[in-house]
């Protein structure tokens, strides 16, 4: 049989033996069962903090706070930030290694041209002129390279997952950011009444001592208080100018301290549903990503076996050569052309191959026990925001009764200063137990609504409506 037709049917068998399937990595099932979740957690109960509603997780957690500023800042930092236009590079590189791999399924072909002048010189070579079309193909007779497709397709999936969480995450911050500068805000004019109302102390201890009521230490005392009121507000202005650079810096912008921001807090939006602890864990981008890690270590795995086993080369060329100073053979005709195949069976590697094998085993299980990990954390993460909101909640309304009896008392403590019957420490005393108070509830309105953007974040819902996100990974 002529070596042409036994290249044919070679190729035709190869070609036979490429098209096997690889094997499937496992199921998002499989992992929680390897990973140790289904056996020793119960993820189709309701969470446990808080009494919540199980429906379904709900998308455009930002709009229902009904901020327009809010929303502007948060689109503003999906634009410009910094870090996330680098997470936006990985995912770029991760759909390039995707190319690459997929490339080394394909033939390659390979042009080469020779030629120059032969001045006396000892390489004969110069003197040949010609030119060669090659063509070479490696088929995926154990599907080692289609299991590197696969592992840089799963790699590339969860870069995108992780994209998404970043996008979530610095939603998240933003939000965050800017109700600590609201915040701090309004603790700078609660501050700056509280030197307006020292202010009005120290008048209202001169106008005693020039009636005859009162004394110099009254005044030493209500200038003294005034001192420290003056302090702490330069304190909390200073505080306030840094949460805005720092919010500045989030979405890009030049750290000034130069942002508007509102004079109140935005109202609290109603009752999130918090849905099953298995479905959030189906639905964060982060553990998307992880389960996508343990799919590309599983392809690692079979690619590294595969390995070990023969590969076969195919080529072929067709070439024309000519020389104007060698002669060529009689029955050399111009083109002239071949095809060969070259078999590559590893026997001995002193180990490495069986190792390699060995290493993408462990990672594959040290990704499974990563996906543990973070979702055991993610559950943390539900529970503790649920809970803190829950206490939040109760506090919100103690602090709210505080805020009104210091007031009523503070008023009650004024009246008596004037006619004569309490001294200024009292007085004193009572608008710090105000103005603390009053302190202590903005501290919880605030701390309510981060708390409020942890759990979206932590539940695996959108800042976005489904329609404006972009297409997320999921894995079946």
């Amino acid at each position: 049989m002529h070596a042409p037709r036994i290249l044919l049917i070679a190729a035709i068998g190869t070609g036979f033996l490429a098209g096997c399937a690889t094997k499937p990595p496992p199921t998002r099932a499989e992992i929680h069962q390897q990973s140790g979740l289904l056996t020793n957690l119960v993820l189709t109960k309701p969470w446990k903090a808080a009494p919540v509603s199980t429906n379904g997780i709900q998308d455009d957690w930002l709009g229902s706070f009904n901020d327009a500023q809010l929303a502007a800042l948060v689109a503003e930092a999906m634009t410009n930030n910094p870090d996330l236009r680098i997470a936006a590079m990985r995912v770029e590189q991760a759909a390039q290694y995707v190319r690459l791999a997929k490339a080394a399924l394909r033939p390659a072909v390979n042009l080469f041209g020779t030629g120059g002048l032969n001045m006396g010189g000892g390489d004969v070579s110069s003197a040949l002129q010609g030119i060669s079309l090659g063509a070479s193909w490696e088929p995926d007779l154990w599907g080692r390279m289609r299991y590197g497709r696969n592992a840089a397709q799963a790699t590339y999936a969860s870069t995108q997952a992780d994209f998404e969480f970043s996008r979530q995450s610095l939603a998240a911050t933003t939000a965050k950011s800017w109700f600590t500068a609201v915040e701090t805000g309004l603790q700078l004019e609660i501050a700056e009444e509280m030197v307006q109302s020292a202010r009005q102390l120290v008048s209202l201890a001169e106008t005693r001592r020039r009636v005859g009521s009162g004394n110099e230490q009254e005044i030493a005392l209500a200038r003294a208080a005034l001192a420290n009121y003056e302090d702490a507000a330069k304190q909390v202005r200073f505080a306030y100018d840094q949460s805005l650079r720092a919010l500045e810096l989030l979405i890009g912008r030049y750290p000034g301290a130069e942002l508007e921001t509102r004079r109140d807090l935005v109202t609290l939006p109603g009752p999130v549903p918090a849905g099953l602890p298995l479905e959030m864990l189906e639905r964060r981008p982060d553990l998307v990503a992880a389960e996508r890690r343990v799919a590309a270590a599983f392809h690692r795995v079979g690619e590294a076996k595969a390995a070990r086993l023969p590969r076969l080369i195919l080529n072929a060329n067709v070439a024309a050569i000519d020389s104007d100073i060698l002669q060529l053979k009689e029955d050399f005709d111009n083109p002239t052309g071949g095809a060969g195949a070259k078999l590559i069976a590893p026997i001995y590697q002193g180990g490495a191959l069986k190792t390699q094998v060995e290493i993408r085993t462990l990672e594959q299980k040290q990704a499974v026990a990563e996906y543990a990990r973070m979702a055991l954390r993610a559950l943390g993460d539900v529970e503790n925001s649920l809970a803190a909101a829950r206490s939040l909640d109760e506090r919100q309304s103690f602090l709210e009764q505080a805020v009104t009896e210091n007031r009523r008392a503070l008023e009650f403590t004024k009246t008596s200063y004037r006619i004569g019957q309490s001294d200024m420490r009292a007085v004193q005393q009572q608008q710090l137990s105000h103005h603390e108070s009053r302190l202590a509830l903005l501290r919880v309105q605030s701390e309510r609504l981060a708390q409020r953007v942890n759990l979206h974040l932590a539940l695996g819902g959108s800042f976005e409506s489904p329609s404006a996100s972009p297409a997320s990974v999921t894995m079946k």
